[in-house]
């Protein structure tokens, strides 16, 4: 089961947080969210890598 980690409102952004993650050791998925005008990435992790990634997150700066 995957859990939503973060949503990311441009692709940059998406980029940066999943080469982060995957740098440390996290499996990745990412899912398209949004409309046609409103393009939004879910990055999602599976449940039980969660709190292990959002605390990666945080230590790089990303809002938490």
């Amino acid at each position: 089961m995957w859990k939503v980690l973060y949503i990311a409102t441009t692709d940059a952004q998406c980029q940066k947080i999943r080469t982060l993650l995957e740098q440390n050791g996290f499996l990745v998925q990412v899912k398209s969210a949004g409309g046609k005008h409103n393009k939004a990435y879910e990055i999602c992790v599976p449940v039980s890598e969660a709190e292990d990634a959002y605390e990666v997150l945080c230590e790089n700066k990303f809002q938490c």
